[in-house]
């Protein structure tokens, strides 16, 4: 959508500088309006740094409109790397996942071939020629079915964040780290108007982009709105590597394993996610997590684990995103999605350019705050 030439907002607070708050608040400020980002740790250091950052559609099938959300975001950061520049945080490498199961097997055959249908680039091989023609370092079965999706990727999120917000800043945004918002104060026909900080300052605003991750309830509730959100924290480790044995994401059994730049991997899995609320100690998930890889990557067993983070993930109710204007708050917008990484980039075009002309893409239309009710 091209952005209107209407009368710019005189002020924007972007409260929380992951990746969907830093491309909401990059994209406003390239196009003039004067934003100042607020997170209370530094830019991309929350759940952005915290995330498996797999840019996909293959796994959003739930809904034909997510899914088409997904894949718009997919062309969106081709069209981001060209613009910024791809070096430390764009992976177009593809994606890799395999099964060891039958019915698992055949869900994922049957996933690739509704993908298929839906004009989303698919490839199937063998485990031998997957081993032979991407990832000689891998163990599975020779025969074994496996999936690549060739336009998926893989992001460094924190270079992201600080390329995006650092382009803003320098074009003259305002950088508050460290720093909580206390309150939102509104006018009497209740509409935005000031942002109160940690530090005492009060800031005066036209507009608020909720965009607080795993804290977006907490912000909501500053202007009495109820945006309900699911309790699912994941555990993800980053593996110390001499040497990364892997080139691209993938989905193995039981583990996902990615690179995550020249010296460590990636490890996250849903089935050690589900350990989480038993208590276990986050050392003893990594553990886990890191036996499971030495599985599939035996040259992980010289790795060693360097850091670990059980992390809430910032997921609406319903699972999906809450994004856009809430009526009956003039100049309060939402930016919350699980799949953040993913859904970066086209959140942050299509709200920048709805809060600076006013008009509502129909990508969002499922997605809007106003189906959660105040």
């Amino acid at each position: 959508m091209r952005i209107g030439s209407v009368k710019r907002p005189e002020r924007v607070a972007v409260i929380g500088a992951g990746v969907l708050g830093a491309g909401v608040g990059w994209n406003l400020s390239r196009h003039g309006a004067k934003v100042v980002f607020i997170d209370a740790g530094r830019p991309g250091e929350g759940a952005t740094n915290w995330s498996f950052s797999w840019v996909n559609a293959s796994n959003k099938t739930a809904r034909k409109s997510y899914f088409d959300l997904n894949v718009a975001s997919m062309a969106a950061y081709r069209e981001l790397a060209r613009t910024i520049g791809p070096d430390s945080w764009w992976y177009p490498h593809g994606h890799l996942r395999w099964a060891d199961d039958p019915a698992a097997e055949a869900k994922l055959l049957e996933t690739a071939e509704l993908l298929a249908d839906w004009d989303y680039r698919v490839e199937e091989y063998t485990g031998a020629e997957v081993r032979r023609r991407f990832e000689p370092a891998l163990t599975l079965p020779g025969e074994a079915p496996v999936v690549f999706y060739p336009d998926e990727a893989w992001v460094h999120g924190r270079h992201l964040v600080g390329r995006l917000v650092g382009q803003a800043v320098a074009s003259g945004a305002d950088l508050r780290s460290g720093t909580e918002v206390r309150g939102i104060g509104t006018d009497a026909d209740g509409s935005i108007r000031t942002v109160a900080l940690s530090d005492g300052s009060c800031l005066d605003v036209d507009i608020v982009v909720n965009a607080a991750g795993p804290s977006a309830s907490h912000v909501a509730g500053l202007i009495g709105r109820h945006l309900p959100m699911r309790q699912e924290p994941g555990v993800v480790t980053r593996i110390g590597c001499d040497q990364v044995p892997v080139h691209r994401a993938m989905h193995a059994p039981h583990i996902e394993i990615r690179p995550d730049g020249d010296a460590s991997v990636v490890l996250h899995s849903r089935e050690i996610d589900a350990l989480i609320d038993t208590g276990e100690d986050p050392a003893e998930l990594a553990r886990l997590l890191h036996a499971s890889a030495r599985h599939v990557v035996p040259e992980l067993g010289n790795s060693r684990i360097a850091q670990t983070r059980v992390a809430d993930r910032p997921i609406p109710a319903d699972g999906f995103p809450s994004v856009g204007a809430v009526p009956s708050v003039p100049g309060y917008y939402e930016a919350v999605s699980h799949s953040g990484i993913t859904l970066g980039p086209v959140i942050g075009r299509l709200l920048a350019s709805e809060i600076l002309s006013g008009k509502r893409d129909e990508m969002l239309a499922d997605f809007r705050p106003e189906r959660f009710p105040l």
